[in-house]
């Protein structure tokens, strides 16, 4: 049988006791940890890379929010709370669920359903090179975004930080161009310059400039120029 590991992360011991119960008799779901707070938690995730976290969101001195922000990439989240203030706040974070404590077998019931359909789905179509459903947190400000690295067009280096573009929309995250850069997909991501990686996947037009250098337009309307080593190894790729 298949497992998806699973961490749960809760300030309270007796609120992680419960969740282990009630997922006792789900054995799809090997619980992996669990954390009291968050730099606990980031260790945890860091060494077992899980398929499923369970985040309570009110904890003291950091929020379930400020570890998505910290672990950069994220899987996928249910969010536990006993504060239903939060509820919309997480589905605009596109989290897979939301249960309020305490929790109630029926709700949770759908809830492991809902879960286990959209993990099921996730490995079948998942690439092994990386994977590319992984979803980044961002808190930009009072925004917070789950961004798909699908979605991510072009990101642009400022210092130790990075923009993302993505949609229509643009966010701060806290990292430096060259560390994202060694977790994406290299046959998806490119590095155009010393400042820019583009998705070539929102490539829409590529042209000559000058030094023998490219300069390429994607799908969004942006014009990324491309370095002159850059624009020699692009070429080499792409057989230009």
């Amino acid at each position: 049988m298949k497992t998806f590991k699973t961490i749960i992360i809760d300030d309270e011991r007796l609120a992680r006791e419960e969740l282990k119960r009630t997922l006792k008799p789900h054995k799809e779901f090997q619980v992996v940890g669990e954390a009291s707070h968050v730099d606990e938690a980031i260790q945890i995730i860091e060494t077992e890379a899980p398929d499923i976290i369970f985040l309570d969101i009110h904890m003291p001195e950091k929020s379930g929010f400020d570890l998505l922000e910290e672990i950069g990439t994220v899987p996928e989240v249910v969010f536990t709370t006993a504060y239903d203030q939060y509820a919309v706040k997480a589905f605009e974070l596109n989290a897979l669920d939301y249960l309020v404590k305490p929790l109630r077998e029926e709700r949770f019931a759908k809830t492991i359903e809902k879960v286990k359909q959209e993990l099921f789905k996730k490995r079948k179509t998942t690439p092994e090179v990386f994977p590319m459903h992984r979803k980044i947190f961002i808190k930009d400000g009072e925004q917070c975004h789950f961004i798909p690295l699908s979605d991510i067009r072009y990101i642009e280096s400022l210092e130790n930080y990075a923009r993302l573009y993505f949609g229509t929309q643009k966010a701060m995250i806290k990292r430096s161009l060259n560390l994202l850069e060694e977790k994406l997909d290299p046959n998806v991501f490119f590095r155009a310059n010393r400042s820019q990686i583009i998705n070539i996947h929102y490539i829409q037009e590529i042209y000559p400039h000058f030094n023998n250098r490219l300069q390429i337009k994607l799908t969004s309307g942006e014009t990324i120029d491309v370095s002159s080593r850059q624009s020699v190894k692009f070429r080499n790729w792409n057989s230009l």
